[in-house]
């Protein structure tokens, strides 16, 4: 749709970051502020106005540190296209592609990330409807982003997604019905997790006469069984997020983050393990930690405004 070097409105082309069935995204330029933006254009362009602004309101309606940034969308010569903010990284898909599976407080890192997006999106009301590893940016500093909310909807409009609509090994079994819930983007979690873990799907993409072996869960096979070094209790937290019961499975993305963090099992776990597991959470705890933002703050005798962590005004001097 652009080239390299091409200018629109304001925005300069420099690379095209990739393509995919719903549109493609650009690395450019904000000429007047020198700011790098990432700028989605979708495919379908003699869509509806109103619809063509459905993803960029979606995007505007959340605000969280794990989800891609919106920055305004815009029309030129004819064409429509997102500006969001640009993340330096590169795909969980393209990280597990290339390591295979991660070290498991590795994983959990992500989960939480991804949980944590998750959960914000379905506090606003946003089913996402195709969560996978290639729609989740991880930037140089290990920050995950979930994006591209091209297929989402609010789910205030309607009891669920009725549309047929995802990327079918990470698609919960209603899906394929056209019966989306929220546990539905919990199942996609579950599978992204189990690639996180084994370096695999749990299965291939399922073939139309395998569906109802999907619906009866009779495709998942235990992740611990591919890799020993996953935790039990991680196994388990993982085969209740890839439930085909849709009421066995955890209902909202909080839940998966809340076993994760609190190491709640559906069993009692050997010492041995239950030490390793608290090991695993307490590097998760300091992942994240390590990568929150600190609020601002102001010296209590002048006023002025401090650097992070500061111990001291360089204003007036005073001890903080």
């Amino acid at each position: 749709m652009f080239l390299k070097g091409q200018t629109v409105g304001k925005y300069r082309m420099l690379s095209s970051l990739g393509s995919g069935g719903f549109g493609s995204v650009f690395l450019a330029e904000d000429t007047w502020i020198h700011k790098k933006v990432a700028i989605k254009v979708p495919h379908k362009q003699n869509l509806d106005f109103t619809d063509l602004l459905k993803e960029p309101r979606l995007l505007a309606s959340m605000n969280h540190p794990n989800i891609v940034t919106v920055l305004t969308a815009e029309k030129q010569d004819g064409v429509f296209f997102i500006v969001m903010e640009y993340v330096q990284g590169q795909t969980l898909e393209q990280i597990i592609l290339r390591e295979g599976a991660l070290d498991v407080a590795r994983a959990l890192d992500f989960t939480c990330q991804i949980c944590n997006a998750v959960d914000h999106a379905h506090k606003v009301g946003v089913l996402h409807r195709d969560l996978r590893p290639g729609n989740m940016l991880v930037s140089d500093a290990a920050m995950l982003k979930v994006t591209d909310f091209g297929t989402s909807r609010f789910l205030e409009i309607a009891a669920h997604g009725t549309t047929v609509i995802g990327s079918p090994p990470y698609m919960a079994p209603e899906q394929f019905y056209g019966k989306a819930v929220f546990a539905s983007d919990v199942y996609s979690v579950g599978v992204t997790m189990y690639q996180m873990l084994t370096g695999e799907l749990p299965y291939a993409t399922p073939a139309p006469s395998d569906i109802e072996r999907l619906v009866r869960g009779e495709l998942v096979t235990p992740p611990r069984l591919k890799n020993s070094k996953i935790p039990k209790a991680v196994n388990d937290i993982v085969l209740k997020a890839l439930a085909a019961d849709v009421t066995h499975r955890y209902q909202r993305a909080a839940d998966v983050l809340a076993d994760v963090l609190a190491g709640t099992t559906v069993s009692r776990r050997p010492v041995a393990v239950a030490a390793h597991k608290d090991a695993n959470v307490a590097e998760i705890h300091s992942r994240l930690r390590s990568r929150e933002t600190p609020q601002a703050s102001f010296c209590w005798h002048c006023r002025k405004p401090l650097q992070a962590r500061t111990s001291k005004c360089p204003f007036c001097g005073e001890p903080q």
